[in-house]
């Protein structure tokens, strides 16, 4: 019963908040409402920075470097923010957060999209609060830092993709300036 409420309050904040963009072209042939799937899992947990595995694993667009690296503006697979913005109000839900001012929160892609990540697919995005450590910020930096390196040919686009998708944080030392040894690397 809890889901199916879900679902219905999640259809209708989607069907309203979507229904004023008829300028856009709908990627789907779904209605609207049933285009933004919510997560399988019940509730979601994050922790320190990271999205839950079971409910934000990562999701791939391409790992065509050529693509990354010169295939234009991500503005192109970045999905309207009436559609980020309903999926963020249904996640903080989802993922249990004490704090539900959407103002904290920036729906983040898990995968970003300057590294081949799905602009859609729920299971690329998650609310990542901006406060506390590991946070929003410091995970752009990570973001920038490893489409650099991907660009230089210092990583390659998988590596970059998994290690992004399961543990972030493993490069922020790297993207603030500093070198990581093999150790801190793993």
């Amino acid at each position: 019963m809890k889901k199916l409420s879900a679902f219905l309050l999640f259809g209708a904040i989607a069907l309203f908040g979507l229904g004023g963009c008829a300028s856009h072209k709908q990627v789907s042939s779904q209605p609207l409402a049933l285009a933004i799937p919510l997560n399988p899992v019940e509730h979601c947990h994050g922790k320190n920075g990271l999205p839950d595995p079971k409910c934000t694993p990562g999701v791939v667009r391409t790992t065509d470097a050529n693509n990354i690296c010169h295939g234009g503006s991500t503005k192109q697979f970045r999905p309207q923010s009436s559609y980020t913005n309903a999926l963020k109000l249904a996640q903080i839900k989802e993922y249990g957060y004490q704090d539900t001012n959407p103002k904290n929160y920036e729906e983040d892609h898990l995968i970003s999209l300057e590294l081949g990540g799905d602009g859609r697919d729920p299971r690329n995005l998650w609310p990542e609060p901006h406060l506390g450590t590991n946070n929003s910020f410091e995970k752009d930096k990570v973001e920038n830092w490893l489409h650099k390196q991907i660009c230089s040919g210092a990583i390659p686009v998988t590596d970059a993709q998994h290690g992004i998708s399961t543990n972030w944080r493993q490069y922020i030392v790297a993207a603030n300036g500093e070198k990581l040894s093999h150790k801190e690397r793993q």
